[in-house]
């Protein structure tokens, strides 16, 4: 089954890092914004595919994204 997930991406000195808040502890870096975003879609895809190994019920998808003007 598909979902999306927000995905927040944070970008550093020297690379870009994501996490994702509905799947603690399903993080990625890598050297561009494009990157991280293939490396995350893995890191996803690895922790669904780990929950389901240990017979985990899959998170519900909660958060949302929304940017702010000020």
């Amino acid at each position: 089954m598909s979902q999306a997930f927000a995905v927040v991406i944070e970008e550093t000195d020297h690379n870009f890092s994501a996490y994702v808040p509905d799947l603690p502890g399903c993080v990625a870096t890598g050297p561009t914004r494009d990157d991280v975003l293939a490396e995350i879609r893995d890191a996803i895809a690895f922790h669904r595919e780990g929950l389901a190994a240990d017979a985990q019920p899959q998170p519900p998808v909660r958060s949302s994204v929304a940017t702010v003007l000020v």
